[in-house]
């Protein structure tokens, strides 16, 4: 029986004398002589994303504001819906404007600790009905104080759904803050472990509302994200346009989505990565994590067994 080869396995290595140099990139004609090599003129589309910082650490609302003129420069990033509005989604991850939270846990009559690194303030995604909405906020509540954390408050966070896109604003969430504080003597570091074991919990505990999705909690930032145009990020997040809103680090991605579709917990950045490009071995990914996870061992994390799964099986790769 005679089995056919993929043409990549007949290919022979070139001799010295036979070689012949890549044609110049700019010679738009070219065409490799095997068609199953990558060629220099192929294109691929990629997200768009950068990150503007005070090398001193000094926050100003010129850097924020500076950062959201960048976003709104990488339109071209990301795909547009039918409907004009909806885009693949984009955000802008901040380190935590100190004196802007203060000042509206102020005005909202939260208290909050001298230090900076012993509070967080989380952005959470919730659902449009008040019941449900009002049930994972009990869910999140719970998980954080049964790790020795005190939840403040909450805060509405103020938009405008006029921005939204129809096609956005069918799976358009409610918005809210979680002010959350921790002993003076714990550090930042297993502050925010504790925070992420509670985010975990809730999540695993909330399975059956899809809008439900912490978009960030923890002591250090916060991000600002949506299913919105670049350039209507500010106007959809009034914050945006508060200049007590003041940063020394902003990163700023549109995400060009290519094996997902547009949701918007999937708007970049996420937690803890902000990515160019998806990566096409998601299964693959995914089932070696779950492989893996029991092997997953730290006395950081004592409670790790308890969080899986660890990756998720149904959104992007990210």
């Amino acid at each position: 029986m005679t089995s056919q080869l993929h043409p990549l396995a007949l290919r022979q290595p070139q001799s010295y004398e036979s070689y012949q140099p890549t044609p110049a990139l700019f010679d738009l004609t070219y065409e490799p002589a095997n068609p199953y090599l990558a060629s220099p003129t192929d294109f691929k589309d990629n997200c768009g994303f950068g990150l503007i910082a005070h090398i001193e650490g000094k926050p100003s609302y010129d850097l924020v504001r500076t950062a959201i003129h960048s976003l709104s420069c990488m339109t071209h990033r990301g795909g547009v819906a039918s409907d004009g509005k909806t885009g693949d989604g984009c955000g802008l991850l901040l380190a935590k404007p100190d004196d802007f939270f203060r000042a509206i846990a102020e005005e909202l009559g939260f208290t909050l600790t001298e230090q900076a690194h012993h509070y967080a303030v989380g952005m959470v995604f919730v659902n449009l009905d008040s019941d449900k909405a009002r049930h994972s906020q009990d869910v999140l509540n719970a998980e954080i104080e049964a790790q020795g954390l005190t939840v403040a408050g909450w805060r509405d966070v103020p938009t405008d759904d006029a921005i939204v896109g129809d096609i956005a604003r069918e799976s358009l969430p409610d918005f809210k803050q979680v002010f959350v504080t921790t002993a003076e003597d714990l550090d930042s570091e297993t502050f925010n472990r504790k925070l992420y074991v509670a985010r975990k919990k809730a999540e695993l505990a909330l399975t059956d509302d899809p809008l439900f999705y912490v978009t960030s909690l923890n002591c250090q930032t916060v991000i600002y994200k949506g299913l919105v145009m670049p350039s209507d990020l500010p106007a959809f997040y009034l914050d945006l346009q508060d200049t007590r809103l003041k940063s020394h680090i902003v990163v700023f991605h549109q995400r060009f989505s290519t094996n997902t579709l547009p949701r918007w917990p999937l708007a970049q950045p996420f937690r803890y990565l902000a990515h160019n490009g998806e990566l096409n071995t998601i299964t693959g990914n995914r089932n070696w994590s779950v492989a893996r996870t029991p092997k997953f061992e730290t006395d950081k994390l004592p409670e790790i067994q308890k969080l899986h799964p660890l990756v998720n099986r149904t959104g992007s790769d990210s």
